[in-house]
């Protein structure tokens, strides 16, 4: 277990105790973020996905992870994000997706809807796609990340995902000519199943420890080669 910092807010002087969550490696071995107890705290005022992330070495196998930079929520409404200590941050992110590749897929216990696209961020970096961020185009239903030539949706809810779901994902991917990938944690209506095999988009069912599961044939294939 971490131990806790001190973090203080830069807008109301709040201090916080803070420890950083731990991640499992694919050794088994739980991998935690180390802090910089030197560094002071800055408030998230937006979001990219190259700062949401860290890459972590495993003390145990040495294998480098990607796992969301500590941040903490002050009482004031600032999100916080907590430093981290300079040996677990600077691999350039064209490296650490060509050394990560193919190594065992390290997943995120999925908890919340943050979770889950953290989840399938994670496992689309996995399979070689680069440079993933939220995509501009708002889904109907759950949440969009994209990369160069990949539209995703990621379905955090309870319910299965439809037919037209599948249909609008894939409509919307034709229209920027990028390839597309959907995520549920709920599974799939007979039909959107049906439409996706006919559509050749790939379907993955999102487990609790955070692994996709392939559905179709499609995802089995991106499951097996990658990009």
């Amino acid at each position: 277990m971490s131990e806790n910092v001190s973090v203080r807010c830069p807008v109301c002087r709040r201090e916080h105790f803070y420890a950083a969550p731990s991640y499992p490696c694919a050794c088994g071995a739980p991998v935690t973020p180390p802090l910089d107890r030197r560094a002071r705290a800055t408030a998230v005022t937006h979001r990219s996905w190259e700062d949401d992330w860290v890459t972590v070495l495993c003390a145990r196998c040495g294998r480098t992870g990607e796992w969301p930079h500590p941040e903490v929520g002050c009482a004031c409404g600032t999100v916080l994000r907590v430093p981290v200590a300079a040996e677990a941050v600077g691999i350039p992110t064209a490296r650490r997706v060509e050394q990560s590749r193919r190594r065992a897929f390290q997943p995120v216990t999925i908890r919340t809807a943050r979770d889950a696209v953290t989840a399938a961020a994670l496992y689309l970096r996995w399979i070689g796609y680069e440079d993933i961020r939220r995509a501009d185009q708002r889904p109907p239903n759950g949440i969009g990340l994209a990369a160069r030539g990949l539209l995703a949706q990621v379905d955090p809810t309870v319910r299965p995902a439809s037919l037209r779901d599948v249909e609008c994902l894939w409509l919307t991917a034709m229209t920027e000519s990028a390839d597309c990938v959907y995520f549920s944690l709920a599974g799939y209506a007979t039909e959107a199943r049906a439409v996706a095999d006919a559509l050749a988009v790939p379907l993955f069912v999102l487990d609790l420890t955070g692994t996709p599961q392939p559905v179709n044939s499609r995802a089995d294939e991106l499951d097996a080669t990658g990009t």
